[in-house]
């Protein structure tokens, strides 16, 4: 027996595909709610096939009348009619390949706000005020749309370890290690470091980097490379590997089709759980590529701030004679605030498993030692907190003790080039000559850091400069700037010790400064 769709029926599914396709083309294709046009919509194939390009108007009179109160006006009727509307633009919208496009009154409305029914009436009303002011050859259509500031999104928040977007999303998050660089040298990345506020003020962050980062010095021949592109081609990278991980699994799950026996039953069991959370960790991958690359993608999109206090960069000038390279960056509320900040945290991640990253932490942990009893206890949620700085004579004099019943401080950090890296504090400083163009060499005073061992690799590597590193406790121990080795590796990795970078922060005008910064929602 043959159901035939009653007419009204038809003109339901006919409007959900207008409503839904009209503009297909368009980067978002928004929800069309209501038109005035009276073209009518395409039936069959041809409905799919036209796409929708979007034009300025030219010459034309509304110019002449919009801004001279007519928008006003326009505005007054939403809000008397109770619209939800976003947006009103004047655009050409037309189809693709086209030489002429219409002029349309382009209303842009909450989702979900307003009904076709009542679009319709809207669009009509608003079209009467056009031909009020002698405008009659400008149609309205009114679709769903939210308005993005062009500043940019704001910062992602940190997510638990069962996401499977926990490492791809880290970048993007407020948690410490995010790759920076100045808007004038994409090319030239390097790390944030750490945040600070002065006193009791909630409402002003400011990150703590190192100079040369947001001011590059010398220029890079590499200038069309874009750290950005590679950002997004690791989550496609991942998103494949994904992929053939739930292929895998469909194999597994073939292999015993049609056997009904305990073991059997139990390969396909946990195959099929492999393959669900291979799919559901699919879907969220491409989730997440799709608002990063819809979202941040302009460099505009990706500013963070701006620089309010950099002292030129200087080696052993001081009495300290510490490397003085650092800049304080102004951080724009709208890209940080209560409801996305961590505090100074920094996110262990999940591609070092909790014990092999314990036991970096805690050489000592096999055979206990009450003077080690507080250096290191993985966070539930990732997150090593910052709290308070290492003090100058334990940098010296470290208390706690290694495997060997050495003293030793086991550090960390995120950079931007490698990432999650443990390495050992040396308890004696490193001196580097800095040699320049007129053969003058200066000598400067540095904190070093080592490699675990010699299977972890380089502690740091060029990129990683502005990381804050820090210890098993969450103490700021200093903030990395360069390091020594034969090019392009590092050997030993040299940081600016945290109690000359704050007391010369005081020194240039910042006081009461806090690196247990809290934000107010």
């Amino acid at each position: 027996m043959t159901v035939i769709p009653s007419p009204e029926a038809l003109s339901k599914i006919a409007k959900f595909y207008e409503a839904k396709f009209y503009y297909a083309g368009l980067p978002s294709a928004p929800v069309l709610v209501a038109r005035t046009s009276t073209t009518p919509w395409p039936t069959g194939p041809e409905a799919y096939r036209n796409v929708k390009e979007l034009h300025a108007v030219g010459n034309h009179a509304l110019k002449e009348v919009w801004e001279d109160n007519l928008a006003l006006k326009l505005h007054a009727l939403l809000d008397s009619m109770k619209v939800k509307w976003t947006s009103t633009d004047v655009v050409r919208i037309g189809n693709a390949g086209e030489s002429s496009a219409p002029v349309i009154l382009w209303i842009g409305v909450m989702p979900g706000s307003l009904s076709g029914d009542d679009g319709i009436v809207v669009a009509s009303k608003c079209r009467e005020r056009l031909v009020e002011s002698n405008i009659a050859d400008v149609d309205v259509e009114i679709r769903e749309s939210v308005v993005t500031r062009s500043a940019g999104p704001k910062l992602l928040t940190s997510t638990y370890s069962s996401d499977p977007t926990v490492d791809a999303r880290e970048p993007l998050t407020t948690t410490l290690g995010l790759p920076i660089c100045a808007q004038s040298t994409p090319w030239a990345e390097g790390t944030g470091g750490f945040f600070i506020t002065e006193g009791g003020n909630t409402e002003r962050l400011l990150l703590v980097t190192a100079r040369h980062v947001v001011f590059t010095p010398g220029e890079n021949k590499n200038k069309h490379f874009e750290p950005f592109n590679k950002y997004l081609e690791s989550i496609k990278a991942e998103i494949t590997g994904t992929a053939i991980v739930a292929e895998l699994q469909e194999g597994r799950i073939g292999a015993v089709e049609g056997k009904d026996n305990p073991v059997a039953n139990k390969e396909r069991q946990k195959a099929q759980y492999k393959l669900d959370e291979a799919k559901d960790a699919i879907e969220e991958l491409n989730t997440l590529y799709q608002n990063v690359s819809t979202h941040w993608a302009t460099l505009e999109s990706r500013v963070l701030g701006h620089v309010i206090l950099s002292p030129p960069i200087s080696v052993g000038s001081s009495s300290e004679g510490y490397t003085e390279d650092w800049a304080i960056i102004e951080v724009d509320a709208s890209k940080v605030d209560g409801s996305n900040f961590n505090g100074n945290a920094i996110d262990l991640g999940t591609r070092i498993p909790v014990g092999e990253f314990t036991h970096m932490m805690c050489p000592n942990l096999m055979c206990p030692n009450p003077r080690n009893a507080h250096s290191f206890m993985y966070p539930h949620d990732r997150l090593l907190r910052l709290k308070g700085t290492i003090p100058d004579d334990e940098m010296r004099h470290p208390t706690a003790l290694d495997q060997n019943d050495d003293p030793c401080l086991m550090v960390l950090k995120r950079g931007n080039t490698t990432g999650l890296t443990v390495g050992r504090a040396n308890d004696i400083c490193s001196y580097a000559c800095n040699y320049y163009d007129d053969d003058k060499a200066e000598t400067s005073k540095e904190w070093a850091i080592l490699p675990f061992d010699s299977k972890s690799g380089a502690f740091s590597d060029k990129g990683d400069s502005g990381s804050v590193i820090v210890d098993g406790q969450g103490r700021i121990g200093g903030l990395l700037t360069g390091g020594a080795g034969a090019a392009p590796s590092t050997d030993i990795t040299y940081a600016t010790p945290i109690s000359f970078l704050l007391k010369r922060m005081q020194d240039n005008g910042l006081h009461n400064l806090n690196v247990n910064p809290i934000l107010t929602a």
